[in-house]
């Protein structure tokens, strides 16, 4: 996708937006609603139409200034957030429908795919008799059995429940690593696209903030609402001098940023400690959380607007109303030129 634009009427849903999936990757389409994210799975699919820039398939261009290729003609397989099963053919008849060549072969080409899935007992079953899990891997392999160029799944495992949607979508993700079937997958939830993409493209309002790996995007954000989207953050600001940004929790070492410049520091929760000793900035717990596995803990220090968030692998041993000093692990900050 080079320099992709869309808009409908005043609204623009996609500004300027390039980007690339490698043969074989996973890669998540991040971001909030209204962000542009379906509409770019759209124009990928060949439903809308660009206002301006190309995009290619295998080196082959399918939307842009030499033409437009029809959906039908690009190789594209879909799978929606409501599966589109049709609801008056079996699931083999599903999974067999856009097949072509002699019936016996796409009988046999459907079976197949059903068996790897672990529904192959359902061909004779209708959709309506299946779970939602059931569903999904039915929607899963009619969408694989034309072997599409390009997988693309919106939103594919967020009407499933919790637990089915971890079982579901790592299932998924095995067969599609498997076959090397390259994928763009929609999703809102940042929890979901860092456990399961390869590359993550984040966008926010049309535009295209940040592309990368995980990694990338959690540990190096290009930008504040990058660090805000990937999880909870503990937010400092500070001006850069010497190349470094002085805080309420000390110095941070900034060589991207020239003195001066108005800098924002990012501290993940899992890299602020309670010091043993005095040491760090004194604060007060406000409030903790038991979680089972870790604990959060909230501490107020007088020079900060904000209260900052803690999170301590089993009991932290404080209560609301305890004096605790804080020790940061500034190794793993964050820091971003400050946004107006």
């Amino acid at each position: 996708m080079e320099h992709v634009r869309l808009a409908f009427g005043a609204v623009v849903a996609l500004d300027d937006v390039s980007l690339d999936a490698a043969a074989g990757e996973i890669l998540f389409l991040l971001g909030p609603s209204g962000s542009g994210k379906s509409s770019l799975l759209r124009i990928v699919a060949g439903i809308e139409r660009p206002d301006r820039g190309r995009v290619s398939l295998a080196g082959i261009e399918v939307a842009g200034p030499g033409g437009f290729v029809e959906p039908e003609a690009r190789r594209v397989g879909m799978v929606f957030q409501d599966y589109a099963l049709f609801p008056h053919l079996t699931v083999a008849a599903n999974v067999a429908f856009g097949l072509r060549g002699p019936e016996q072969h796409r009988r046999a080409a459907a079976g197949a795919l059903l068996e790897r899935l672990g529904v192959s007992h359902y061909a004779g079953s209708y959709p309506h008799m299946l779970s939602g899990g059931e569903r999904q891997r039915v929607a899963l392999a009619r969408a694989l059995a034309p072997q599409p160029r390009v997988l693309l799944m919106d939103e594919p495992f967020s009407s499933l429940d919790i637990r089915l949607r971890d079982r579901v979508r790592q299932e998924t993700l095995d067969l599609l690593r498997e076959t090397g079937t390259t994928t763009i997958v929609v999703t809102h939830d940042p929890q979901e696209a860092m456990r399961a993409a390869d590359r993550i493209a984040l966008l926010s309002a049309g535009r295209l903030l940040q592309a990368g790996t995980v990694d990338d995007l959690y540990t190096r954000p290009a930008s504040a609402l990058v660090a805000r989207f990937l999880g909870d953050v503990n937010e400092l600001a500070g001006v850069c001098f010497g190349h470094r940004v002085e805080t309420a929790l000390g110095f941070f070492s900034a060589p991207h940023l020239a003195d001066g410049t108005a800098a924002r520091v990012f501290v993940r929760p899992q890299h602020l400690h309670l010091a043993a000793a005095p040491a760090g900035a004194r604060g007060r717990v406000v409030a903790t959380e038991f979680l089972g596995e870790t604990e959060r803990v909230f501490v107020a220090v007088d020079s900060l607007p904000a209260v900052l968030t803690l999170r301590s692998f089993g009991r932290a041993g404080v209560a609301a109303g305890d004096p605790v000093y804080i020790a940061v692990d500034a190794r793993h900050a964050a820091i971003v030129r400050d946004e107006p």
